[in-house]
């Protein structure tokens, strides 16, 4: 293991530590208090994997791949079921290998997700990111809804030393996008990163908004390759899901941001998400450093939440 991903896992398992708390410990407890493999025991699982916010349809398809591996396998002590249950949490999240499709063409990347659940800092984390990969990334400040968000943004453009499309508070966002396409092409940037606004309350106007932006990329910049995420905060749990449900009515949502998983109890939701939705958590974010938003990994994350040790 690199040693940035090795410092990553450390911090990621530091990260879940609300989290493994509020799932493993009850997982272990069970593991150790029961002594034969029954309804109660199975119960006692779904329950406090529901508690973890790992949802209800995905526990149930958890719990069900756990009784049929314990039946296949002839397992008998519960402490043996341990590992069967990793397994089969990995399996619920494992969504396909080209994920990351985006980074190695010219793209636009479309980012989305209400205010507060640090958006912006996302974009800007991810631009420093790719900037670092040698890539030249422009971003456009298309959440004109909100001053502080283009100052935001410009910030984290001069922090990545990256180069930003904006105009003022209020402008109209399609228009900001058609400026920084026309940007992107002249300048043969590698990839677009739009901050665009994320108002769920008012659903019709965001709908309008999007299609709008995305008519303009689909006529200006046919080639480009196309990444629409959104950015949810994992402290909100069961809330986040609703969100990531809201914004696949308005956008064609290809993958998840999830931040500030440092501070919750409630990092289970992220295997509920990728479980239930079909939609791959692509970046999760554990900090504020620019370092602190990393590519997902089921297995790194499942490890982390179980505290396995990784291979080297």
């Amino acid at each position: 293991m690199s040693e940035g991903k090795k410092g990553f896992f450390g911090r990621l398992v530091e990260g879940l530590t609300k989290t493994r708390n509020n799932i493993v410990s009850g997982i272990d407890s069970i593991f150790s208090g029961f002594s034969a493999i029954d309804d109660d025991f199975y119960e006692e699982i779904e329950e406090t994997l529901i508690m973890g916010d790992l949802g209800i349809q995905t526990t149930m398809a958890i719990v069900e791949d756990l009784r049929k591996k314990v039946k296949e396998q002839h397992i008998k002590e519960p402490a043996q079921c341990k590992e069967v249950l990793i397994e089969s949490i990995k399996e619920q999240m494992n969504l396909g290998e080209n994920a990351y499709d985006f980074e190695n063409r010219t793209s636009v990347v479309l980012v989305i997700g209400v205010n507060g659940v640090g958006k912006t800092t996302s974009v800007g984390k991810l631009a420093g990111q790719l900037k670092d990969q040698g890539k030249k990334v422009i971003l456009a400040a298309a959440d004109t809804f909100r001053a502080a968000a283009i100052e935001q943004l410009t910030e984290w453009a001069n922090r990545a030393g990256v180069e930003i499309i904006a105009q003022q508070e209020g402008s109209d966002p399609a228009a900001v996008v058609y400026d920084a396409v026309a940007a992107a092409k002249s300048r043969h940037a590698d990839v677009l990163i739009c901050d665009t606004a994320g108002r769920l309350h008012n659903k019709k106007n965001l709908m309008e908004e999007l299609k709008k932006i995305n008519r303009i990329i689909d006529k200006e910049y046919p080639e480009a390759y196309r990444e629409t995420l959104v950015v949810l905060d994992g402290t909100t749990g069961q809330n986040a899901m609703a969100q990531a449900r809201q914004f696949m009515e308005v956008a064609d949502i290809t993958g998840i941001i999830l931040t500030k998983l440092d501070g919750t109890a409630k990092g289970g939701i992220a295997v509920a998400i990728q479980s239930e939705l079909g939609i791959p958590v692509k970046y999760v974010g554990i900090g504020e450093k620019i370092d602190d938003l990393q590519k997902f990994d089921a297995n790194d994350f499942v490890n982390a939440l179980f505290h396995v040790k990784q291979d080297a």
